[in-house]
């Protein structure tokens, strides 16, 4: 039995891991670059949906859609003003942009809400599933995450496939100059991409605050980082692969603690990625592009 909820246990965070890594691999699969201010965007996310249900009262639902909005702007205000700008520069300007974003997100939510840990108050109603005759517990907050996290995954799918912008973030993704030639806004899809990003880290910062109730400035750091590697272990710039790599990170995290040691755990699933990286560098379901010259 301890197995079995150390399993449900790896699912629920992989879930979290795979929405945040949804967003790491659109802008990448898109754009062709690395957004590590992404993590931010899920702690002022986190921050928001705070202050919205705590400070004034509003209902739950409410307050989630209020940090999906605010950090769907933000999202779109940080590519027009730090990234587009270096869109025919060197990948490293547009990484060291990128280290540089986060730590000024970072900074303004230290000196806007403080450094002390403020504790989060679920979303999802308290309460449990019992399996098994009881000897299984399944938290609602749980089963949120895992439903949210498969109906983001089918939805983005459907939207990459058979809608317009969604065919154009497609089209960008191939080849950014035949797609401007065939009249397609570049600026305007990437620009989307990131407010479909910033808005998942939202839901993804409510949900992990929600499971794991601490919310400071460097909330988002630690699970922004593992998120990108459960999206570079599935394969970066697939959405099948993001999804797969989030669950696979968080159940091998979560047995590692349990089996292993808290300490090591994280240590654990960064040699696991090396291992992966290594027999298969794509990722997992990542596909070989042969570049022609």
């Amino acid at each position: 039995m301890g197995f079995l909820n150390n399993l449900i246990n790896g699912i629920s965070l992989g879930s979290i891991y795979a929405i945040i890594a949804l967003g790491y691999t659109m802008v990448y699969g898109i754009a062709k670059m690395l957004n590590f201010a992404h993590g931010d965007v899920i702690m002022v996310g986190a921050y928001v949906c705070f202050f919205a249900t705590g400070s004034f009262g509003l209902p739950p639902v409410v307050g989630v859609l209020l940090a999906m909005v605010v950090c769907t702007v933000l999202g779109v205000v940080i590519e027009r003003l730090a990234y587009k700008p270096l869109r025919q520069a060197p990948s490293l300007a547009v990484l060291i942009t990128a280290i540089g974003v986060s730590y000024f997100l970072q900074n303004m939510a230290l000196q806007l809400w403080g450094s002390d840990p403020k504790s989060f108050r679920s979303v999802v109603p308290t309460g449990s599933v019992s399996l098994l005759g009881g000897q299984i517990s399944v938290s609602y907050v749980t089963l949120v995450t895992v439903l949210a996290c498969v109906i983001i995954m089918i939805a983005l799918t459907a939207f990459t496939g058979n809608t317009k912008l969604g065919k154009a973030m497609r089209a960008c993704s191939e080849d950014k100059g035949a797609a401007q030639l065939m009249g397609i806004d570049v600026n305007f899809t990437i620009s989307m991409t990131f407010a479909i990003g910033s808005a998942l880290a939202a839901i993804a910062g409510v949900l992990l605050c929600s499971t794991y109730p601490t919310l400071m400035p460097t909330t988002g750091s630690m699970p922004g980082i593992k998120a990108f590697t459960a999206a570079v272990f599935g394969g970066i710039g697939s959405i099948p692969g993001a999804l797969l790599g989030g669950i696979l990170l968080g159940v091998i995290e979560i047995f590692g603690k349990a089996y292993i040691s808290t300490q090591l755990s994280d240590a654990v699933v960064f040699a696991v990625l090396i291992v992966v990286l290594l027999v298969k560098p794509t990722g997992l379901l990542g596909k070989k592009i042969s570049e022609k010259v």
